[in-house]
C-alpha cells in the first residue's frame, strides 16, 4: 500500500476554511482533494498554495465533454501541478484517451482516473439514467473501458474494488470515496465502507471528507484512521 493512502476531501466553500483545515494537516501523512465547490469559489490559487505547503492534490472536478475541450482542461490541470486528475469514463474511449495524452508531456504528468458509478447512487437509480444492470455490473464495465483507454484507475466504491481488481489487474489504482468510520451517518452517499473494509477489499487510496473536517479534532480523526489501516497490516 501507499504510505499515504489518504485524500483528504477539502470540501469548503472558501478557501480560508480550506486553507485553515490544510493548516493543521501534516502533508507526510495525507493528500488532500479540490472538488467542485471549493475551486469554483476559489479558482486554481488555492491548488497552488496547497502544492506550496507540500501537499499532493487530487483535482475532483470529474471532466465530462468532448475529447477536445476535456484534452484542454486536463493540460491546463497538468500546469497546475496536480498529483491527480479524473474524467467520467462513460464520455468513452476517445475522450479518456485525449486526457490522457494531454497530460503526457507535463513535466510530472498527473494520475489520470476514471469515474465509474457515483457512490451516490444505488441500483434502483440506475434505470431512470438510462444504465441497464447493477450499479456493480456498470462499474467494472467502465472500469475495463478506463483500462483499456490508458487510463491509471477509477474512481470506484470500495465494495466494488475486488471485482474492478480481478476485471483490471494489478496496478491499476482504485480510489474509494464513501469511507465512512462505524459511527458515522451515511449522509448523501449509497454505497459506504470504513477505512479498514476499504483497504481489506482492495483500496489503493481513500477519499475521506467529513470523518476528518468535521470531526472536533481533524489531526487526532486522521492519526486514529492510519492507526486503523496499521492495526490491520500488523494483525
Amino acid at each position: 500500500m501507499d504510505e499515504r493512502p489518504i485524500i483528504v476531501a477539502l470540501d469548503f466553500p472558501d478557501a480560508k476554511e480550506a486553507l485553515g483545515l490544510a493548516a493543521r494537516l501534516d502533508p507526510k501523512l495525507c493528500r488532500v482533494k479540490v472538488g467542485k465547490e471549493l475551486f469554483v469559489a476559489a479558482g486554481p490559487s488555492v491548488v497552488a498554495e496547497l502544492g506550496q505547503r507540500g501537499f499532493e492534490v487530487f483535482l475532483d472536478l470529474k471532466f465530462h465533454d468532448i475529447p477536445n475541450t476535456v484534452a484542454g482542461a486536463c493540460r491546463a490541470a497538468a500546469r497546475l501541478g496536480v498529483w491527480m486528475l479524473n474524467v467520467h469514463a462513460s464520455g468513452g474511449v476517445a475522450m479518456m484517451r485525449a486526457a490522457r495524452e494531454a497530460v503526457a508531456g507535463a513535466g510530472r504528468p498527473p494520475l489520470v482516473i476514471g469515474v465509474t458509478i457515483l457512490t451516490s447512487l444505488a441500483d434502483a437509480d440506475l434505470a431512470p439514467i438510462g444504465f441497464a444492470g447493477s450499479a456493480l455490473e456498470n462499474a467494472v464495465r467502465l472500469a475495463r473501458l478506463a483500462r483499456e483507454s490508458g487510463l491509471d484507475g477509477v474512481v470506484c466504491s470500495a465494495q466494488e474494488a475486488p471485482a474492478i481488481r480481478a476485471a483490471a489487474g494489478e496496478g491499476f489504482a482504485l480510489v474509494t470515496p464513501g469511507i465512512r468510520l462505524p459511527a458515522d451517518a451515511m449522509a448523501d452517499q449509497s454505497r459506504t465502507v470504513t477505512p479498514a473494509e476499504a483497504v481489506r477489499l482492495g483500496a489503493d487510496y481513500l477519499v475521506i471528507g467529513r470523518p476528518v473536517t468535521r470531526s472536533r479534532d481533524p489531526v487526532a480523526a486522521l492519526a486514529a484512521i492510519r492507526a486503523s489501516l496499521h492495526e490491520r497490516d500488523t494483525a
